[in-house]
This record gives C-alpha cells, sequence and structure tokens, in this order.
C-alpha cells in the first residue's frame, strides 16, 4: 500500500471484500491506512493493533490480543491454508513441522485464556475476531503435518503409523465441528453459512466440491515386538536401512540436543537400553520400555569433550536387536565461543536473519531500514526511501553480515525476499552480493519472471533467489547485501557450505556472538 501511494496510484483504491466476516481487522487496517496514510507509518503498525484491540475490547489485555492477531496473521500468511500440503512442512529436517504446529497451539492457548477472563457478552466477538482464525488454521496445519507423519511412519513400519491415521482423521473432524460452531452455535447462529467455503483438498486454484482429507494408511501389525530406529534428519529407519545411522553435528556454538526415536514395528511391548560410547555424550534416558515409541534425546557435556572434532556413538538394543547411532561433536578451539564476532557455520550452513547486519551502511538519505515483525519468521529490511533511483555498488547502500566459516569453498547464497512484482516497466528487482573484497554480483530476483515462478512465489509468499560464490581460507568472511533498485524487502540469508537440508521456512537462525 505505501508503495502504491509512493509511487503515485494515490486516487483510487479498490479492496476486495467478499469475505468480508473473517477479515474484519485487515479491511479496518485499509480503510484506515487510505484515509491517512501519514498517520500509519511502518513503525506504527504495532500501535494500530494494539488501539484495535483496546476499541474492541479493552486496554487489560489489549497488548496480548494485539500480538496473537499479529502473530496469527503472520503465521497464515507463510502459505494459505487451501494450499497447505503434507510436504509442506519438514517432519524430518530442523524440526520445522514441530514447531510451526507449537507455534500455533502457544497461539490458541493465550486466546482461551484470555477469553475466558473476559465479559461473557464479548466472548462470541471475541472468537470471532481473534481465536478462530488462529484456530481454524493451526488444526489444518496439523492436519498436514499429521497425515505427513503418517506416510513417514507407515514408509518405517512404525506401530505408531495407525495413531497419526487416527489423529488425521479427529483433526480433519475437528475442522468440521469448528465450521459448524461458527454457523449454529456462535452467537444463536448468526453467522450461519459464513464459513462453508471449501478449504482442504484443493488441486488447483477453484475450490473442490467438498472438503477431502489428505490420504493416509494404517498398518497390518505383527503381534511380536520389534526393535525400530528413527533419527532427526533422516526420512530411514534402521535397523532394515543399510546405510549408516548418523546423528546431525553437535558444535559448541549452537549446543543443540538431537534425538533419536525408538519405536515398536510390532504390538507387544519391549524393554530396551541405551548406551554412549564416550562419557560426554550425553542421553535423556539409559533404559525404557517401548509401547509404541519414545523419544531419546542425545545432547552433549561440553565440559567433558575434547578440543576438535570428536566421534562417538550411541548403541540401542532391545527386542533381539541392536542399532548403533554414530555422532560428530565439533568442539574447535578457535574462535572461541565468548570472542566470536557474527555467525558462525554449523551443520554445512549460516542461517542469518536479515535485521542482524553486523554493519550498515547508507549512502546520504538513501537506507536500509527494518520492517518490525514483517515476513514468514521474524522481520524483514528495505531500502528507504521507495522512490529511490537505481543505483549499482560501490555506490549503493549495503549490509554486512559477519560469519565464521570452518569448510569454505563453493558456497551457495539464498536470499529469501518477500514477493514483490516487476511493478516498474522495464526493470526487475536487482540487488548485488558479494564476500569480502570481492566485486559485487548484480543479481534480478524477476530474472526467470515465467507463469510457473509466479506460482511458487505465490504459494511459497516469498521470492527465493540463490548466487554462487567462492570463498578461499577458514576464518571470518563478510557477506555484503547491497541496493540497487529500490522496494526490495529481504527477510532472510541462507549461506549453504554443503550441508543445508529441505524445509520450507529455512533451518532457524544460527548462533550469533555478542560482540
Amino acid at each position: 500500500m505505501n508503495l502504491a501511494l509512493e509511487y503515485g496510484a494515490d486516487r483510487v483504491w479498490i479492496v476486495n471484500v467478499g469475505d468480508l466476516k473473517p477479515m474484519e481487522f485487515p479491511i479496518d487496517f485499509f480503510l484506515s491506512f487510505a484515509r491517512d496514510p501519514k498517520r500509519w507509518p511502518k513503525e506504527k503498525i504495532g500501535e494500530f493493533t494494539r488501539l484495535w484491540a483496546e476499541r474492541e475490547f479493552g486496554g487489560v489485555h489489549a497488548a496480548e490480543i494485539a500480538n496473537i492477531v499479529s502473530k496469527t496473521l503472520k503465521y497464515n500468511a507463510r502459505r494459505k491454508p487451501e494450499l497447505l500440503e503434507p510436504a509442506t512442512y519438514s517432519v524430518v529436517d530442523y524440526r520445522e513441522a514441530d514447531r510451526v504446529v507449537a507455534e500455533y497451539k502457544e497461539l490458541i492457548a493465550k486466546a482461551e485464556k484470555i477469553s475466558a477472563a473476559l465479559p461473557e457478552n464479548a466472548r462470541d466477538a471475541f472468537f470471532q475476531l481473534v481465536t478462530h482464525p488462529a484456530k481454524a488454521n493451526a488444526i489444518v496445519t496439523e492436519m498436514y503435518v499429521t497425515a505427513a507423519k503418517n506416510r513417514l511412519y507407515v514408509a518405517q513400519d512404525r506401530a505408531s503409523a495407525n495413531d497419526m491415521f487416527a489423529q488425521t482423521y479427529a483433526l480433519f473432524q475437528a475442522d468440521g465441528d469448528l465450521t459448524a460452531y461458527y454457523n449454529h452455535t456462535l452467537a444463536n447462529g448468526k453467522w450461519n453459512h459464513m464459513m462453508d467455503q471449501t478449504h482442504i483438498g484443493y488441486t488447483y486454484w477453484q475450490q473442490p466440491p467438498s472438503n477431502t482429507m489428505p490420504e493416509v494408511m494404517e498398518l497390518e501389525l505383527s503381534s511380536h515386538a520389534s526393535l525400530g530406529i528413527a533419527i532427526e534428519g533422516s526420512e530411514a529407519a534402521w535397523p532394515a536401512e543399510r546405510k549408516e545411522a548418523v546423528l546431525p553435528g553437535f558444535d559448541a556454538f549452537n549446543q543443540p540436543k538431537r534425538y533419536i526415536d525408538v519405536f515398536n514395528r510390532g504390538i507387544d511391548a519391549f524393554d530396551f537400553t541405551a548406551t554412549a560410547s564416550a562419557p560426554w555424550i550425553v542421553l535423556s534416558a539409559a533404559k525404557g520400555t517401548v509401547e509404541k515409541e519414545q523419544r531419546l534425546w542425545v545432547s552433549v557435556d561440553w565440559n567433558k569433550v575434547p578440543v576438535g572434532t570428536s566421534t562417538g556413538s550411541v548403541t540401542i538394543s532391545g527386542a533381539g536387536d541392536a542399532v548403533t547411532v554414530k555422532l560428530h561433536a565439533a568442539n574447535p578451539q578457535t574462535p572461541a565461543k565468548s570472542d566470536l564476532k557474527g555467525f558462525v557455520e554449523a551443520d554445512g550452513y549460516v542461517s542469518i536473519e536479515a535485521e542482524h547486519f553486523t554493519r550498515k551502511v547508507d549512502t546520504g538519505p538513501v537506507r536500509w531500514d527494518k520492517i518490525d515483525d514483517y515476513g514468514r519468521t521474524l522481520s524483514a529490511m528495505t531500502v528507504l526511501p521507495v522512490t529511490a533511483a537505481s543505483v549499482t555498488p560501490p555506490l549503493s547502500p549495503h549490509l554486512e553480515y559477519e560469519m565464521y566459516l570452518f569448510d569454505p569453498g563453493k558456497v551457495e547464497v539464498e536470499a529469501i525476499l518477500s514477493p514483490t512484482l516487476n511493478f516498474v516497466p522495464g526493470r526487475g528487482l536487482r540487488y548485488a552480493i558479494s564476500f569480502d573484497d570481492q566485486p559485487p554480483q548484480v543479481v534480478d530476483a524477476l530474472a526467470r519472471n515465467s507463469l510457473s515462478d509466479w506460482e511458487t512465489t505465490v504459494k511459497d509468499s516469498v521470492r527465493k533467489v540463490r548466487s554462487s560464490h567462492t570463498l578461499n581460507g577458514s576464518g571470518y568472511h563478510t557477506l555484503k547485501f547491497w541496493m540497487v533498485d529500490p522496494a526490495l524487502v529481504l527477510e532472510k540469508l541462507v549461506v549453504n557450505l554443503g550441508g543445508l537440508k529441505p524445509s520450507y521456512l529455512g533451518p532457524p537462525e544460527s548462533y550469533r556472538g555478542s560482540r
């Protein structure tokens, strides 16, 4: 809206209000901004939401309600609910699917707590405006994640695949129950049919005739217990899998925990034992009983692990079988964690939120500036004013991100951008990128601007653009992100040194030193 305003589209603005009922808040903002744009610069978006919450429900919970509304819109915008599918969020890498579901559940818990504290005559309105948007999308998201787990567990021959089968059905039913409550019970049926539109089972842009649950399967289980092992970061299962079971890396900076799922392939329960090969390997349990599955957490005692790279293993025995899971721990002497400047490589990548730059270089009035709570993860950086003239490095403003790399060489940088279109005729949407003192590469985010590229960008709510670089020598390197054209919005950068795994949102942000 601000971009349209600044480029002169300021006479007539039209908003589609066909879905009026669940869109009260966004429409309110659109009309308020259109009426007085200067009143609502980007720095006051949060204030608008808080004032709206205060107007509707009083000041006691206004800040909390504003946070729920903002986060719901943020999470829903990652991918529109009708475009979700079992493969959207990864169920094996970066714990992505579980994190997304947990974020929604946290919002719903907060909303229900506030609802209980409100006067009874305000609860229907609160449900419509605050709870329902979060809950409706949370249920659909969890349903697809559960369906994805069912498919994975069937492939792994896990007994709990049948639990995921039943849970997917239960969530599909919960979606229908929520719609029925909105239509028939809420406000004594005042909004009957308002939520009738189908939203599950899209195969193309047109809505399906009815909601269709994603396909799931049941397993025929043997009565005899049988040991199964699955690990974080892999779709494989052991002991049937021939390749070695190796956990994602452990490093002294992030100090992660990793999981091993000990599961049953049969009906009868069995006992298991877990044994670590070294005293620096810490297990959440050394033994247990598995009916269906138990998650075993593995961590490292960094006071005991030797300096350098150490290898170890965890052996799980049970039901007459055994599996050894290997692991690697990196505890480098240099750099020291307390002295680290900027980010540090781990697991073969560096993941960076755009606002966490080491240095920002502006050129006169043209500058990089932050947009709070914007985009799919944390926030975003953009160039202001949005009408600034295009310019090439080294005369353009840029952001610098310092990082320590252990294994440089050929690297790929993925820039995750907001899905801006080529709104200026004859011009793309360009930025430049470089490392250290290398010449900047000019990259056009819209170079492939095909129908397929547009469709992917619309589905993902971001545009992902990659560039290749060659770096020499381990140690500190500085990534520089340069403005070329204005109106480009940077959300995240991921430097892939060969270890990046597939995921929808990209890996969580890498460890960043306090210096």
